[in-house]
């Protein structure tokens, strides 16, 4: 993909830094997308950089149509195109339904479902003038097998699946392709903060025995964003160490 403009929301950290550093070795030019952490930013930056990769940092917030808006027409007139995008951003606001507030199912649905349709729409004029495109959007297990006290974040990972598949039916005969992957548990900072217990009621149920890491995930993206994987389009990857087998 030496060349393609990649561009990778919520890269300041996590599966989203992973997935920039990866594409930046692939050779991409790579957009980093982030919401407020200068200091993780400029660290992926260095990452790609490091990598062999063209790196550029673009702060926003993807919930805001607006913000959205501007980001691409700087990113447009940065690279010129686009050709990958990797919709990763996302944010959790975990809660027993009965006491969640409206606040907090609106929050994670504007960031990471929102989010994600802001950002395709965004992408799609120049993809389609290039008759060319990879969007691979980060979904969840969640989102396939639900989980208690994450109502709010399943229904948005949920929704981001059939998103997907919707814009891979719009999409399929004008050279772009549209995926999701599902990671399981992933070794980051929200994982690392889980109590010891709760850590390994989850590894039990996990087949692999082990959390993943966001390396791994960026390899299946990665994967996804070659021309070479222009023939899969409209699916759901998990990367979940076997947690939810379909």
């Amino acid at each position: 993909m030496r060349g393609r403009v990649a561009v990778v929301t919520g890269g300041g950290r996590g599966i989203g830094r992973a997935v920039a550093e990866r594409l930046g070795r692939e050779g991409a030019r790579v957009a980093v997308v982030y919401r407020s952490n200068d200091a993780a930013a400029e660290e992926t930056a260095g990452l790609v950089e490091a990598a062999g990769g063209e790196v550029e940092l673009f702060r926003g917030d993807v919930a805001s149509a607006e913000d959205v808006r501007g980001i691409f027409k700087q990113i447009l007139e940065t690279f010129g195109g686009v050709d990958i995008l990797v919709n990763n951003a996302g944010i959790t606001r975990d809660n027993l339904l009965l006491r969640m507030k409206d606040s907090e199912f609106d929050e994670v649905i504007n960031t990471n479902l929102r989010g994600t349709y802001y950002c395709t729409r965004a992408a799609l004029r120049p993809m389609i003038r290039a008759r060319y495109g990879r969007i691979i959007n980060i979904s969840s297990v969640v989102g396939l097998m639900g989980n208690a006290g994450q109502a709010n974040y399943a229904a948005s990972k949920a929704g981001i699946i059939g998103f997907t598949k919707s814009v891979a039916r719009e999409l399929a005969e004008r050279g772009i392709t549209a995926n999701a992957v599902t990671p399981g548990y992933i070794e980051t900072d929200i994982t690392g903060e889980l109590p010891e217990s709760v850590q390994q009621q989850i590894l039990a149920q996990i087949p692999v025995g082990r959390f993943g890491r966001p390396e791994e995930v960026a390899e299946v993206v990665a994967f996804l964003a070659r021309e070479s994987a222009g023939y899969i389009t409209g699916q759901t990857i998990g990367v979940d160490g076997g947690m939810v087998m379909q």
